[in-house]
């Protein structure tokens, strides 16, 4: 308990001296150029029906996107060259950016801490739950555990102009959660997914790696409508199922990982992936190779790169409220305890995103993920989950389900193929009890509910409770 609280002061001290550097003049410049992003994009999808609407004011914004770039952020001076767009795309707004190359909805609320330095942009995200968790807490069957713990990731990026339409751009996340999880994670019913002294991890979540992302990636703008995208990660996120829960402004309040982490997002942390993109409009087309296993126990280095597997992935974004997607991965042995077996993952997802003011906002996912490992053994996944932000106050729910095998969940006395559906409802809430340093501290509460299949019952419980306290520290909107 004593060192998960040193890990999450230290956490907070770096946070708030990242936001301790920034130039409050900077800031309020680039709140201005983000707006004007917005714009570009706004004016871009309503070009046909509302090209003479507010014509001054969008002149201004355009900031001469097409071939004339001579003149662009006129009146900027040093700050010309800075881009307060999308990390992937000069024509987009910041707000789109997701966790790899996926997208968010152009009205997702932004937090972090922006920084400028000559003629890069950097920006730094981060989160962290210091938190008492016990599962089955009425002691329904036999697999409730209790802990301390702190989740926690840190994410910084830089990015900056290269000539008039060339996009640079670098991410870093680091995760610290192998000193404040363990080696076997954190107790999560019916979760599952990897290994931990040679045995898979069942009813825990596990830990994320040291090295979460090390990436580089290089967008072309070609013209307003097309950009063209080469990224590198070693480890990085291929592209492939939705944006990663917590990089999801609807899941951004639960410690939690979701049930169906493995069906939908969790290539998220992949040791070597190549991606290319185009977008072209309000679509974008993408094709990854990537290194097929999941991370080994080993949290603190880097694994084997191996490209023996791929996917693609189209996006599309038509209104500013609303982010879809559709993939499809051909993933080689993912799991370290089944070499043999190959998965074919396929997901789809809905992010919706609407602002009633600066400070209210609601974000809702809609996500389905299937595993198909050959022969007949097939698996689906679906997830809703939203969370509703009234100034301080934070109201949040998700509603899992999920099917899992007997060998999936280490269950003796099961056919091989024998499969369950699991149910899970969570609900929670925080609230913001004091900011410091643009470091928001809140304090919240949740609640889990499971519906156990009947055949489980017995080691499961009927409906056993999970709940958890936290403290949680994050970087206010930006």
């Amino acid at each position: 308990m004593k060192n998960i609280i040193i890990i999450a002061f230290v956490l907070s001290v770096i946070i708030s001296n990242l936001y301790s550097q920034h130039d409050h003049n900077t800031m309020d410049h680039g709140k201005m150029n983000h707006s004007d992003s917005n714009m570009v994009v706004d004016s871009t999808i309503n070009a046909d029906t509302n090209k003479t609407q507010h014509k001054h004011q969008h002149d201004i914004n355009e900031n001469k996107i097409d071939d004339n770039e001579s003149n662009e952020h006129t009146g900027h001076n040093m700050e010309s060259d800075i881009p307060m767009s999308h990390s992937y795309s000069l024509s987009l707004p910041m707000n789109r950016n997701g966790s790899g190359t996926g997208w968010l909805p152009d009205e997702s609320p932004m937090n972090g801490y922006m920084l400028h330095s000559g003629k890069w942009m950097m920006m730094f995200h981060g989160s962290v739950f210091l938190r008492y968790t016990s599962t089955d807490i009425t002691k329904e069957g036999t697999k409730g555990l209790s802990k301390w713990d702190a989740p926690n990731w840190l994410m910084g990026m830089a990015q900056r102009k290269v000539g008039s339409n060339g996009l640079l751009k670098f991410g870093l996340m680091l995760s610290l959660d192998r000193l404040t999880e363990g080696g076997d994670g954190y107790p999560l019913l019916y979760q599952s997914g990897e290994t931990w002294e040679g045995k898979p991890l069942v009813n825990r979540q596990h830990p994320h790696d040291l090295f979460a992302e090390l990436s580089v990636g290089y967008t072309q703008r070609l013209n307003k409508d097309i950009d063209i995208t080469g990224y590198f990660g070693y480890p990085g996120e291929p592209a492939l199922g939705p944006v990663a829960f917590m990089h999801r402004v609807s899941s951004s309040n639960n410690p939690d990982a979701p049930l169906s982490h493995h069906w939908q997002d969790a290539s998220h942390i992949t040791f070597g992936v190549g991606t290319l993109g185009l977008r072209y409009k309000i679509f974008r087309l993408e094709g990854s190779v990537f290194t097929g296993s999941e991370p080994d126990e080993e949290r603190w280095g880097f694994d084997k790169m191996n490209l023996n597997s791929y996917s693609y992935r189209l996006s599309v974004n038509p209104t500013k409220n609303f982010a879809l997607q559709f993939s499809q991965g051909f993933i080689k042995s993912p799991e370290a305890l089944e070499p043999g077996v190959d998965v074919t993952r396929t997901t789809t997802s809905v992010i919706h995103s609407h602002n009633f003011s600066s400070t209210r906002n609601i974000n809702t996912t809609f996500a389905w993920g299937y595993n198909d490992k050959g022969h007949g053994h097939t698996e689906h996944s679906f997830l809703l989950e939203s969370n509703l932000q009234i100034n301080k106050l934070a109201l949040y729910g998700r509603y899992e389900f999920v099917q899992k095998d007997s060998d999936e969940l280490s269950l003796e006395g099961f056919k091989h193929d024998a499969k369950f559906n699991i149910n899970a409802i969570t609900l929670g809430t925080n609230y913001r009890i004091f900011q410091f340093s643009n470091t928001n501290v809140s304090l919240g509460i949740q609640g889990s509910m499971y519906f156990s299949p009947k055949e489980l019952q017995p080691i499961y419980g009927k409906n056993p409770l999970s709940a958890q306290i936290y403290i949680k520290l994050n970087p206010a909107d930006m």
